[in-house]
């Protein structure tokens, strides 16, 4: 067994990505006041080839030296945009058929392992401020509230661990590796 090299792990170029069908998926930063966070959200949008990410309220944008060091370049495949706030966001979303994904920890929370997506369905992930989460207004516009079952003492992860495990979670059940 031997660590692969950049040549071999066959990367696209940015080019032949922004031609690629995309994963039916879009990330919203509600107000993330990290920008180590949002070039984490860049990165990890590339990496599984979603549509895009909202950049919202106080959600800093390209370019940004901060954001390009955790980014690593994603910020030129992945589309972005950034809208004044995320209710705005959610409403232009739904209008463009995205059922609206608000992650975090409410009374009425559907646990991530429980949520099975449908087929053809596109979906819309909220992730919120790493202080104050996402916003009420946000959480009662969204479709549902997706939690991720912890067993620690701690009360959350960070926002850049919890896309991951959302991300990763929703690729899979939705069949789109390996195409």
């Amino acid at each position: 067994m031997k660590k692969l090299s950049m040549d071999e792990l066959n990367r696209l170029s940015v080019e032949e990505y922004k031609q690629k069908d995309k994963t039916p998926l879009v990330l919203v930063l509600d107000n993330v006041r990290s920008l180590n966070n949002v070039g984490s959200s860049f990165r990890t949008a590339d990496a599984f080839r979603l549509e895009k990410i909202m950049l919202c309220g106080i959600t800093g944008t390209p370019p940004h030296r901060e954001i390009q060091k955790t980014a690593l370049g994603a910020t030129e495949s992945v589309d972005w945009e950034h809208l004044p706030s995320t209710l705005e966001a959610v409403e232009k979303l739904k209008q463009e058929g995205y059922q609206i994904l608000a992650i975090e920890q409410v009374d009425k929370s559907q646990m991530l392992h429980e949520f099975q997506p449908e087929d053809g369905q596109k979906y819309a992930m909220v992730f919120g401020n790493e202080v104050f989460g996402v916003e009420q207004e946000v959480i009662q516009a969204s479709d549902r509230v997706i939690e991720i079952p912890q067993l620690g003492t701690k009360h959350s992860l960070n926002i850049s661990v919890t896309m991951g495990i959302v991300i990763w979670d929703l690729v899979s059940k939705m069949g789109v590796l390996g195409k």
